[in-house]
């Protein structure tokens, strides 16, 4: 071999490839600007595994290898905030769904009391980036569900009150007000075609309180009539692009455009069944769904929703929480500006949770809804009525024989 030919190959050797330099040029990007991802069930598989019991031994969150998520995998995927899915099945539904949602919510508010260094619980976007300077991950607390609430607006308040800060208007079956996405398929058939009045003061309500629409799991109607009446951004915490993988947990273009006008965010999601409509995938894959939200919707509406712990296949390259950075490298490779990867990484959720925040504050001299949800329109046996009267949604007025004594009540009372 030449002399000149060997300087050309000592030096190509001594040199990164170009993947090498893309993934430390990520490294560096999310060290100032770590990812936030929209969805993570590990609460869920600490009910499966340990039954919520935290401190069982084999429950250690530093130690656990059994699971897409552990506090050391945390680390190396440079994860800033998180997300945590309180997700409670479907079945719960008119059962013990509500009772089951408080017990997720207290497994993340218990993660960060037991590991603290770790987990910064918070509830709005100052502390998020408060926990990024800390080198914490700033955990959130997200209800998969509809049915989580029961149909009322008191346990709405009452979850936001205990730090729920977004609300998956459905999960995979309908709730008494809102379609699920199964409802685009043969599989149901529409009942709402999108949202009832109820579902309508649901959303409404989650504007005046400050938690954010999430739109995964909906039906196309449900995405389009929330995307037209909320007065704040929504998200989609786990979906991809439809155009890409014609699967209907995903988004249509037409909705991708909805969301690109009202300045809403679509954080894809990792699951394989949603990024090649098959049981394998690539992190390439993946990135092209990410190009294609940002084409049609561009760089603004585009996030990171792994749905890690709650999918039983995930990409090649993606096997779990600590592959963010090569996703990124994988973005930068096509030609992503560091500015783009910084909004898909944590800007644009911080944007659309700001924005969020700010029609909160718009609407602080609004009072509370208070109207029910009409008692015909509830599911399930086990229900009592009171409140109610024979008008759906009214309170009960007082009985003849109540009437009397409570006149003469009165007037001795003057």
């Amino acid at each position: 071999m030449p002399g000149g030919s060997v300087w050309v190959l000592v030096l190509a050797l001594a040199l990164p490839s170009n993947g090498q330099q893309h993934l430390e040029e990520a490294k560096r990007i999310m060290t100032t600007t770590p990812v936030i991802d929209g969805h993570n069930d590990l609460p869920w598989q600490l009910l499966q595994k340990f039954n919520n019991q935290l401190m069982l031994p084999a429950a250690n969150l530093t130690l656990l290898n059994d699971t897409h998520t552990n506090i050391p995998k945390l680390r190396q995927g440079h994860v800033g905030g998180q997300f945590w899915s309180v997700y409670v099945p479907c079945e719960t539904q008119n059962k013990d769904a509500v009772k089951r949602t408080l017990e997720q919510m207290d497994v993340v508010q218990r993660m960060c009391d037991l590991y603290p260094d770790t987990f910064a619980c918070v509830t709005d976007s100052n502390g998020v980036r408060e926990a990024f300077r800390s080198g914490k991950v700033a955990s959130l607390i997200g209800v998969e569900g509809g049915h989580s609430i029961d149909s009322s607006l008191g346990i709405l308040r009452t979850l936001y009150r205990l730090g729920a800060r977004y609300m998956t208007l459905t999960h995979s079956c309908n709730t008494p007000w809102a379609d699920n996405w199964l409802v685009d398929t043969k599989e149901e058939k529409p009942v709402h075609h999108g949202l009832s009045p109820f579902g309508k003061r649901v959303v409404e309500e989650m504007n005046r309180l400050g938690m954010i629409v999430d739109l995964a799991h909906v039906s196309v109607d449900t995405m389009k009539v929330v995307l037209n009446i909320s007065k704040a951004p929504v998200i989609f915490s786990h979906s991809s692009a439809y155009s890409i993988c014609p699967h209907r947990r995903n988004v249509p273009d037409d909705v991708l455009r909805l969301v690109a006008s009202t300045g809403s965010l679509v954080m894809v999601n990792f699951y394989n069944a949603y990024v090649t409509c098959s049981g394998t995938a690539t992190l390439s894959d993946v990135a092209d769904h990410m190009d294609y939200v940002k084409k049609v919707a561009g760089a603004k509406a585009v996030g990171f929703g792994g749905d890690y712990d709650g999918v039983p296949g995930v990409p090649t390259g993606l096997e779990d929480v600590s592959k963010y950075p090569a996703l990124v490298a994988e973005l930068l490779a096509r030609n992503w500006t560091e500015e783009e990867v910084k909004w898909a990484l944590a800007e644009n959720l911080l944007r659309v949770f700001s924005k969020v925040e700010e029609v909160k504050k718009s609407l602080q001299g609004t009072a509370a809804l208070e109207m029910p949800i009409a008692f015909e329109e509830l599911e399930g046996t086990c229900r009592t009525s009171y409140g109610y009267s024979k008008g759906a949604g009214t309170a009960r007025a007082p009985s003849a024989a109540l009437a009397l004594p409570l006149a003469l009540l009165l007037s001795v009372l003057r």
